[in-house]
């Protein structure tokens, strides 16, 4: 067995050694041995470990893909994840001040999609191995809710009935103030026996909700999520953020980016996660390419007191963009889109956007690349507050503010 020297980590949370080798669970500075295969060392041994190493906290993280970072303990974890944003900005030629590193505590993520197989005996329900077909059951699982675990034994019990022999399902899990909300993605087709044995389990488990490949089947009680002063029952599957923690930090980071504007527009708007909570100072533009969330979001909204206006468009904001001229007489934009990020979108508000921006991103690369058409147009970034919602993952979340103060309010 050779021996290497790791030097970094990609942003895979893999250790890189010259070649490049890439060894999994290691950290800078480590030397490690193992047999490569292609280029990787799947199996490496540490030979001499960082100061940054800590025993894993989960019994499971061996065979589990769920967590890929839970060897690193947590300062060095923060640091890495703000450098992950500092070396995409500095691929796209920006420097910015990263003011700091928000961490959802363990146990906290409240929506997950795990993995259902029928086995033999029974079903085995759990996330898979990394780069493996291979489910690992997670009864002592650090990362979930602990309602997310209780709810273990109905996610098999449906995957039992549910499941093909050889197929496997996607369980969608959500948690509400309702309790678990679950959708599933997979199954077999819906027919009358199905249908009725499933609403027996759910009701039996206590599911809030139960959507089949987007069918609701049951709703025993609406799966409220609160945003502001609102309550919204998303769609299935409807987005919503990881964990609580993690939903408050970004929101307090937009709150301040947008500070006291009055006039707000916010760009794929989802079910409302920064919509409601900023109307309860300004009234707001809700844009957002899927109508049934729009839906959500406005009958939230319908039905709080005290929130200024709220208006809502549904439009594909990447095929058709809020043109500049559309984005005058707003003093502020929030802007939160898929990984993909918002190039096309983003694009007219340099042509012609607000003097401020809050600008959430779940991708530092695409946030870097559409934050240099910003800075070009003479935006500059602020801040940037990194938010660690996908504990011990390389998963990066971020929030910005840019402005431009040359520019009034229209």
């Amino acid at each position: 067995m050779d021996t290497y020297t790791i030097e970094r980590l990609g942003r895979h949370g893999d250790g890189i050694a010259p070649g490049p080798v890439y060894v999994p669970r290691t950290l800078p500075g480590e030397t490690v041995s193992g047999t490569v295969e292609g280029d990787r060392i799947p199996a490496p041994r540490i030979v001499t470990p960082a100061a940054e190493r800590v025993s894993p906290r989960c019994r499971h993280y061996k065979g589990c893909g769920g967590c890929h970072l839970m060897h690193a303990d947590d300062a060095f974890v923060s640091g890495w994840k703000a450098d992950v944003v500092r070396t995409a900005l500095a691929a796209q030629g920006i420097e910015a001040g990263i003011r700091g590193v928000t961490t959802s505590p363990p146990n906290s993520r409240r929506r997950a999609t795990l993995s259902g197989r029928r086995t033999k005996k029974g079903a085995l329900v759990g996330f898979h191995g990394r780069a493996s077909g291979t489910i690992t059951e997670i009864p002592d699982c650090h990362l979930l809710e602990p309602a997310l675990i209780d709810a273990l034994p109905a996610l098999e019990a449906i995957t039992e009935a549910g499941a093909s022999r050889k197929g496997e399902l996607d369980l969608a899990v959500t948690l509400s103030e309702a309790g678990v909300d679950l959708e599933v993605r997979g199954g077999k087709p819906l027919d009358p026996t199905l249908t009725v044995e499933l609403t027996r389990l759910a009701g039996h488990h206590g599911l809030a909700r139960l959507s089949w490949e987007g069918e609701v089947i049951l709703t025993a009680r609406p799966p409220v999520q609160r945003l502001g002063a609102a309550q919204v029952v998303p769609p299935p599957g409807g987005f919503l953020q990881a964990t609580a923690h993690g939903q408050a930090a970004l929101t307090d980071a937009v709150r301040q980016a947008v500070g006291g504007a009055r006039h707000v527009i916010d760009l794929f708007a989802g079910c409302g996660t920064f919509t409601l909570p900023l109307a309860e100072t300004a009234e707001i533009r809700a844009v957002e390419g899927e109508a049934a969330m729009l839906a959500a979001l406005d009958r939230g909204w319908r039905h709080a007191q005290g929130l200024r206006r709220v208006t809502t468009e549904t439009r594909d904001l990447f095929r058709r963009p809020l043109m500049a001229d559309e984005l005058k007489g707003y003093e502020a934009a929030v802007i939160d889109p898929p990984r993909a990020g918002a190039e096309a979108q983003t694009a007219e508000l340099a042509a012609g956007g607000p003097p401020v921006i809050a600008a959430v991103s779940c991708n530092p690369a695409t946030f870097a690349r559409d934050a240099r058409l910003l800075v070009d147009a003479g935006y500059r970034i602020d801040w940037i507050e990194v938010v660690d919602q996908f504990r011990w993952s390389p998963h990066v979340e971020l929030a910005a503010r840019l402005s431009r103060d040359h520019i009034a309010a229209r």
